[in-house]
């Protein structure tokens, strides 16, 4: 346990801007900084970073938070993990009690993973060092590929011993479970097939207990360090009793809970910040050829281990940049390599250039040969856009006229995924003039082909609708139907049944679950026309709470004198809530209701900030939210900035709360209607209706009057 001190040490120092910039490239806009959303395939920058209230917010997929909630969301850590994250950043001492029995017993198991393979990665470095057969064996097959020493220790490079179960044994020794050895992938489980003997003295085959095996065993060990520094995986390259390898043979470990190998890139902690130094990023197939590199002194450099690029690789590269060469060896597995991900590259908004080392070399082999100067030399001068490339390899000294004619559609096919029309034209041109084709036959070709891939995607948004249609709901009220900007309100219409209710207390249909964004469609920058009284309700009370989260704690009424005589001082949040309260009117939504209840509870607190508490919050659903409500897209800064009125706050706050009361009303006025139409054969029931919907509209028109609005009808 982290004491209350050390945290509120921990969040005091950590900085959003530090913190994001360790996983997105950022780029400053007026007084905060945007970049491409982590959480969701961004274009274009809608991630907002606010150094002025230390949070950040994505205005399309709605996530974001605190530096600690970013971190729980990005990363996937629990609420402890990323204040150690950040005291470490910040070099932050932190002193913990042991954990007892129950409380280690809670420790997540992905944390216990993590755990693991941190201590994996310590023991097989250490074997590699002190061993006497790591130092035989597994340090000269380094030295034999003329790794240094510095590079063993950046990349925590390690040795497994032959012995098949040398470290499963001091695994378990040092506390280590068996159960998170096995899911780790770092040892499996073999039934020995031998007989045993009964007390009796009978024999009995194959019944013993299984015992673990080292999946390493006998190969030199390549960590997997993902995007924060966390060891989710190993790959072990086998060797021979001479130390040469006899085979380019790997065993990586098998997916599990904290790695997707789909998901992972090797070297990407150690090249992120070269990367966005450069604006590029080298892609080479192996680990070997990832190191070599780094030791002729060019660290933007990741690999995807031979397997073939997806979109979670490439999101994960174009946070850091939009600029990638593909760098493989010239052979025929080398060629195919750079030709089967360049299409979903170009589709990411990559740009994208080629490289094929001379036939037999590869980066590994060829940045041996070469100083660091010569290489750097070697890629600028030889280099390619993926035109050139395609069309040197497709479609150059080829005469068939329909092999041709494929090899340049397939280049066409590959422009027409480029989302920037004018690149695409300009590649276009490009290509006219290499192939000696007019560009109009080009460009019709083309347009067939975007509109072929428009409707492509067109008919797999509407099996992805239909899919989501199949599923039965969850809940009672319908999910929120179009896009949402927590800053703004629905920009759609919501879904939702409303029963009838009295005019005290009337029910506002529930708005969707807090933290709950579409991921697909860009938030409006401005309020949005609402047609129902539905709608206008829910985002009245998103509203309210964004004043209560904004100044929840800020003083609107100071010597109100109550029945008694005696004087209060009233906050926004007290405010709201006994406003509400005299006619028992509550948030629909419990998590709304919920962050009122606790800034009122907390409002009498000498020193306590509304804003602070909800965006820092450990609950992260409440934290994104918060964050959500507290940063605004546009911000004007300098001589620009708008100075709030000192009676602007308590104008607003008094006017949202007549909003919401007058919206409670629509809806009863809705209601009554909808049951007048069901009574038409009872004439009693009628009447009364009458009645209530005569006084229901007398009260809305006060209200619409005093709100200097022309709703009377």
């Amino acid at each position: 346990m982290i004491d209350r001190a050390t945290v509120d040490k921990i969040l005091d120092a950590a900085r959003i801007v530090d913190v994001v910039g360790e996983f997105v490239t950022l780029r400053k806009s007026g007084v905060n900084f945007k970049g491409l959303c982590p959480f969701h395939d961004d274009r274009n920058p809608s991630f907002m970073v606010s150094p002025s209230k230390n949070i950040c917010h994505c205005f399309v997929c709605g996530k974001g938070g605190t530096p600690a909630g970013f971190l729980m969301e990005h990363e996937q850590m629990t609420y402890p993990e990323a204040l150690r994250w950040l005291a470490r950043k910040y070099n932050i001492e932190i002193v913990e009690k042991e954990l007892t029995d129950e409380e280690r017993a809670a420790q997540s198991e992905r944390e216990s993973m993590f755990i693991v393979n941190e201590w994996a990665k310590d023991w097989f470095h250490q074997t590699l060092k002190n061993h006497p057969e790591g130092v035989a064996i597994g340090r000269q097959y380094f030295r034999s590929r003329g790794i240094r020493d510095d590079i063993i220790e950046k990349f925590q490079l390690g040795y497994s011993p032959q012995q098949g179960d040398a470290l499963s044994q001091a695994a378990q020794k040092a506390g280590y479970k068996k159960e998170f050895l096995v899911k780790t992938g770092l040892c499996y489980e073999r039934r020995d097939e031998r007989e045993e003997r009964r007390e009796d003295g009978s024999a009995d085959k194959g019944n013993s207990a299984p015992r673990l095996v080292d999946r390493y065993r006998g190969r030199a060990i390549f960590p997997w360090l993902n995007v924060s520094g966390k060891v989710v995986a190993f790959g072990g390259r086998v060797l021979d009793s001479r130390t040469k390898g006899v085979a380019q043979k790997y065993v990586n470990s098998p997916d599990s809970d904290i790695y997707h190998k789909e998901r992972e890139l090797y070297g990407i902690y150690q090249a992120k910040k070269a990367i966005v130094k450069e604006d590029r990023v080298f892609m080479v197939e192996g680990y070997t050829d990832v190191i070599a590199m780094h030791q002729a002194g060019i660290e933007n450099v990741v690999a995807n281990s031979g397997t073939a690029l997806s979109e979670h690789q490439i999101h994960l590269l174009h946070r850091f940049t939009s600029n990638i060469t593909l760098l493989y060896d010239g052979d025929e597995a080398g060629i195919h390599a750079a030709m089967r991900g360049t299409d979903m590259l170009l589709s990411d908004g990559m740009n994208i250039k080629v490289l094929l080392l001379p036939d037999g070399d590869d980066p590994d082999s060829f940045a041996r040969k070469h100083s660091a100067e010569e290489l750097r030399k070697y890629i600028e001068e030889n280099q390619t856009d993926f035109i050139t490339f395609k069309t040197r390899l497709t479609v150059q000294n080829v005469d068939d006229p329909v092999k041709r004619s494929e090899a340049i559609g397939g280049i066409v096919q590959s422009i027409s995924v480029i989302p920037d029309q004018i690149l695409r034209s300009t590649y276009l041109t490009d290509l006219s003039q290499r192939i000696g084709m007019k560009e109009q036959t080009l460009i019709a070709e083309l347009n067939k082909r975007v509109r072929r891939n428009l409707e492509d995607k067109q008919k797999e948004r509407e099996r992805e609708a239909n899919r989501l249609a199949s599923q039965p709901s969850s809940g009672p009220s319908a999910p929120m139907s179009g896009p949402f900007d927590p800053a703004s309100g629905p920009s759609a219409p919501v879904s939702s049944s409303s029963a009838p209710a009295s005019s005290s207390s009337a029910a506002v249909p529930a708005a969707s679950p807090a933290g709950s964004f579409p991921p697909s469609a860009a938030a409006p920058s401005s309020l949005p026309h609402l047609h129902t009284p539905q709608e206008q309700a829910s985002q009245v009370e998103l509203l309210l709470l964004r004043e209560v989260v904004r100044h929840g704690d800020e003083v609107i009424f100071d010597n109100v004198e109550t029945d008694d005589g005696s004087t209060i001082t009233l906050t926004v949040a007290q405010y709201i809530d006994l406003d509400l309260s005299q006619d028992d009117l509550h948030f629909a939504n419990p998590l709304h209701q919920q962050m009122l209840d606790e800034a009122v509870a907390h409002s009498g607190e000498p020193g306590w900030k509304a804003e602070t508490y909800f965006c820092s919050n450990s609950n992260l659903q409440v934290s994104q939210l918060a964050t959500a409500l507290a940063i605004d897209r546009h911000q004007l800064g300098g001589r620009f900035a708008m100075q709030p009125r000192e009676d602007s706050l308590r104008l607003r706050v008094q006017h949202l709360v007549m909003d919401f009361r007058l919206d409670l009303v629509e809806q009863r006025l809705k209601a009554i209607q909808q049951q007048m139409r069901q009574a038409t054969n009872d004439m009693e029931t009628t009447m009364q209706l009458l009645r209530e919907h005569k006084e229901t509209k007398e009260l809305r028109d006060m209200l619409a009057k005093r709100l200097g609005s022309d709703l009377i009808v």
